[in-house]
């Protein structure tokens, strides 16, 4: 799918246009980590690096069986 919208003249690169859409998407659990990066364009692990620098955590905790994996451990 591909979305066109136009923005006032800001001194913003596409990139990091880019980046700050998919940390939202991503932050509000409307898309992965996989789909977030590569709304972003970098790998998952660029792109978890990203976050964490930001302050956002690339790990969803809600989405961990915490029984399981304390199990597993």
């Amino acid at each position: 799918m591909s979305i066109k919208f136009e923005i006032p003249e800001v001194d913003i690169k596409e990139e990091e246009i880019k980046t700050l859409l998919a940390t939202k998407l991503f932050e509000d659990g409307i898309v992965s980590l996989g789909k977030a990066s590569e709304i972003a364009g970098y790998s998952e692990r660029t792109f978890a690096e990203i976050l964490l620098h930001k302050g956002v955590s690339p790990i969803r905790y809600e989405d961990i069986d915490l029984k399981k994996e304390t199990s597993n451990a």
